[in-house]
């Protein structure tokens, strides 16, 4: 082979190679381009998550401590306003406010000049919390602190509105850095005569604002309204610079827009480049409590980017390395985004579930008041207050068969434990005594229910009556609650017999008591919150004024339950006073108000439990009907309903061969028609009978249950009794 050749083919080698090679780097720096532009795209949206989500937590724990504040404020409000013509009494609010709220350092109540001229011009009781924690009491107005022209003072009483201030160091007040809350004090014209402040220090500020940092060298910081310096890294610049004096050197025009949108109360996202060249990124969103305040995140774009650019300047030496560690990052770095969205989405939704359960909860309580405004036998009205947001007591009525289901109980504990617990045992009753009649069995089997998962050992004490409306008997039973006061002729204590509470012994067998209420009579039912209510002096309401005050309204001739309850809240309101509620308060009134009605006419006729005695039953059905005025079509379906009825009893109320009467009494007044089966068989309800499904088919139905469902539909009302050894079924059609 000669030498030309061989030059030849080792040159084209050569351009083979380097076009090989050239070709494969374009490759590479294209691939890595695409990498890099998806791996920055990836981390730049993970930083602004990671930035808003910290911004979201921050203004969180402000706005929470904020709440509290302007919440002690509201709640104490009404005393200072209460108590204007005691100007000395308000150094005990304001010592009261700090007691009972560790996040306030300082309270004062500030009167207009000369409000009280034997105070002098400038009164202002202020109570504060000194450096060895003790709560110290002064007056704040003097010769040289005019807090007539201070921010906390002047602007809510010209808005007369609350107002939060410009931070600010106050000098003769609680001297440390500070923000006021503060609300305009009315007197009983509504005239503002001062304002009621609450001191927040801003120590804990900082520790909120910069307790997490995105990346090392990022910048967490705070504003005021007006631009004040409020918290950043550097303690030597709070309270003591101001934004736009700080960002005056960088000449990004970019700045002056985030400083305007910040002050002004707007979120957003810029990029802004430093005096010194560098591309940072700015998160900024407001405080959401009305302070004005604003906060911001600093991420520099060196410190975002520093991992993927020194991956990308291996990549030419690390080709496949490279581009694998590349794409795991992208891997990871998107997987850590859908991590993060899962868990906002996870939160937002256990929020939203938890909000929607509150809700959930109140709508178990009874709230439309009157809430038969058709019946004219019974009048109920019933009122609950929490202790916190929720509460752990219940009460619950309805009317099933012409009988008033009620009941009243506390569950052990309070908060959402007890909610839960308020809400199960809720339910429990529905459930029950859809189906059951007896209070003693509906409670046994509420117990047991109860029993046998109440790993949180939590006991509900628990009150269930029966009232039977046509005549007036209430059968009850009582699981260790307060017994009810019957407040009629007199007031005097329903006997309840001992029994344990809810949930605390599986198997425990509840008895029942009965009792006849007469027509005026209310059953007044209460938890333990009206007897244990505490005034300042930790003395309790107790039974004895419960007793007194039902005693003050019989004699008064308040009797309309909602009135009667209005009175028992004005009375234990005015022996609390300003102390807290400590338990849940529940009461629920109950009155008994049926009147009897002049009958036109009164008509029986006895048969024997032999089927071939239904022709007579027709007979007097019909001549009945006839003398209320029905026409053929109502006769007829009366005759359908009473016969149903009758012939049940027929061929189930005595043993076969056995003979036994039934007693049909038909009796009629100006508004309905009754007529009453009383046989002396065997003891049975068919009340409790399900209403059958007759869209099922004959093969899908279950067997009975259609005589019943028969009579349900043709008359208006039907109700069932034992009572002195005899089954009393009364059905009842109103005449017009």
């Amino acid at each position: 082979m000669s030498k030309k050749f061989k030059e030849w083919r080792k040159s084209l080698k050569t351009k083979s190679t380097l076009a090989i090679i050239i070709t494969a780097a374009v490759l590479i720096e294209t691939t890595s381009a695409v990498q890099y532009k998806f791996a920055s795209d990836g981390i730049r949206d993970e930083v602004q998550n990671r930035a808003e989500s910290e911004l979201k937590l921050r203004n969180l724990k402000i706005k929470n401590v904020m709440s509290n504040v302007e919440v002690a404020v509201q709640n104490m409000e009404w005393i200072v306003e209460l108590c204007l013509n005691q100007p000395d009494s308000m150094y005990a609010v304001t010592r009261k406010m700090l007691t009972c709220n560790n996040i306030i350092v300082g309270s004062a109540v500030a009167f207009e000049p000369n409000y009280y001229p034997a105070k002098g011009r400038q009164f202002s009781p202020y109570s504060y919390i000194d450096d060895d924690g003790q709560i110290r009491s002064k007056q704040l107005g003097t010769d040289d602190y005019e807090y007539h022209e201070m921010e906390w003072y002047a602007v809510p009483m010209r808005k007369n509105q609350p107002h939060w201030s410009e931070p600010y160091y106050d000098e003769g007040g609680g001297e440390m850095m500070m923000s006021t809350y503060s609300m305009p004090v009315h007197d009983a014209t509504g005239r503002t005569v001062g304002i009621f402040t609450a001191d927040v220090s801003l120590d804990w500020l900082s520790d909120v604002i910069n307790s997490n940092k995105i990346y090392p060298s990022s910048i967490n910081m705070m504003i005021s309204r007006a631009g004040q310096m409020m918290a950043c890294p550097e303690e030597s610049l709070v309270m003591r610079a101001n934004i736009i004096d700080l960002t005056s050197r960088i000449k990004d025009t970019s700045v002056d827009r985030v400083n305007r949108e910040m002050m002004g109360g707007q979120s957003g996202f810029a990029t802004i480049t430093d005096e010194d060249g560098e591309l940072n990124y700015v998160y900024y969103a407001p405080v959401d409590n009305g302070t004005g305040w604003s906060m911001a995140v600093v991420c520099r774009d060196r410190e975002i980017f520093n991992s993927l650019r020194h991956v990308g300047m291996n990549l030419f030496g690390m080709m496949i390395i490279g581009l694998i560690l590349l794409g795991f990052i992208i891997m990871r770095t998107i997987k850590s985004i859908n991590k993060l969205q899962i868990v906002n989405a996870e939160k937002e939704r256990i929020g939203s579930e938890l909000h929607i359960a509150s809700e959930i909860q109140k709508g178990m309580l009874p709230k439309i008041f009157p809430p038969y405004p058709d019946r004219h036998d019974i009048d109920i009205y019933g009122h609950l207050v929490p202790a916190k947001e929720v509460g752990g007591d219940l009460f619950d009525f309805y009317i099933r068969d012409e009988k008033l289901f009620f009941c009243i109980g506390d569950v052990s504990g309070k908060g959402v434990p007890a909610s839960l617990v308020m809400a199960v045992t809720r339910a429990q009753f529905r459930t029950l005594s859809a189906h059951e009649s007896a209070p003693e069995r509906i409670v046994t089997a509420m117990n047991d229910a109860m029993s046998e998962m109440n790993d949180a050992n939590m006991f509900v004490t628990f009150f269930i009556g029966v009232l039977d409306l046509p005549t007036g008997r209430m059968r009850y039973c009582n699981a260790g609650h307060n017994s009810p006061l019957l407040i009629g002729s007199g007031v005097g204590v329903l006997k309840c017999g001992s029994n344990i509470p809810l949930g605390v012994m599986e198997g425990w067998k509840y008895t029942a008591q009965e009792t006849h209420i007469d027509c005026g009579t209310t059953v007044f039912l209460f938890t333990d919150g009206l007897t244990e209510a505490e005034n300042t002096d930790h003395q309790l309401f107790g039974d004895e004024r419960v007793m007194q005050a039902s005693r003050d309204a019989l004699a008064a001739g308040v009797h309309q339950p909602e009135v009667f309850i209005g009175l028992m809240s004005d009375a234990v309101h005015a022996f609390v006073g300003p102390a807290d509620q400590s338990d849940d308060l529940t009461m629920l009134a109950v009155q008994y108000t049926k009147q009897q009605i002049d009958e036109k006419f009164q008509r029986s006729v006895t048969l024997h439990n032999n089927i071939d005695e239904v022709p007579h039953l027709a007979e007097f059905v019909e001549g009945v009907c006839e003398a209320v005025g029905f026409d053929a079509t109502l006769t007829m379906q009366m005759n359908l309903a009473i016969e149903e009825a009758v012939v049940n009893v027929i061929n189930y109320a005595y043993p076969a061969g056995t003979h036994g009467v039934i007693n049909i009494k038909a009796q009629a007044n100006d508004e309905r028609l009754k007529f009453t089966i009383i046989d002396s068989g065997t003891p049975f309800d068919p009340t409790l009978k399900e209403d059958t499904d007759i869209t099922l088919s004959a093969d899908q139905r279950p067997i009975g249950g259609l005589g019943i469902h028969l009579v349900r539909q043709l008359m208006d009302t039907i109700n069932y009794e034992y009572t002195d050894g005899q089954n009393v079924l009364s059905l009842r059609k109103k005449l017009k």
